[in-house]
């Protein structure tokens, strides 16, 4: 078997393995990390697919690709992080706040 049909048969198990975490866990950051694994398993694919002819060169095009693909799953992962952190904290806010009863207008002073 060719160094490259294991590149691209470890990542369909990566990404099979990312999609797997993905569905199954309910903790925000575990999901975030599925992501940038079955990411990464596609990207690795890609890698192993840019090698069309085994003596020649690479296709550069999906290698351009792969390192695009890099620099979006960094800041979409960076985004990610700071949307949970927000919802963390806004849950953290909403369970320490007392619930004041409404007050009708005739109360007020």
């Amino acid at each position: 078997m060719s160094p490259w049909a294991v590149y691209s048969l470890s990542g369909v198990a990566m990404f099979s393995v990312g999609l797997v975490g993905l569905f199954s866990h309910q903790h925000v950051v575990k999901r975030i990390l599925a992501a940038n694994i079955a990411g990464s398993g596609v990207l690795l694919v890609l890698v192993a697919l840019a090698r069309r002819v085994p003596t020649g060169a690479p296709d550069p095009v999906p290698q351009a690709l792969v390192l695009t693909g890099i620099v979006v799953s960094v800041s979409a992962t960076a985004l990610a992080v700071a949307l949970a952190r927000r919802m963390a904290r806004l849950r953290a806010e909403q369970s320490h706040t007392p619930e004041r009863e409404p007050v009708s207008d005739g109360e007020r002073s």
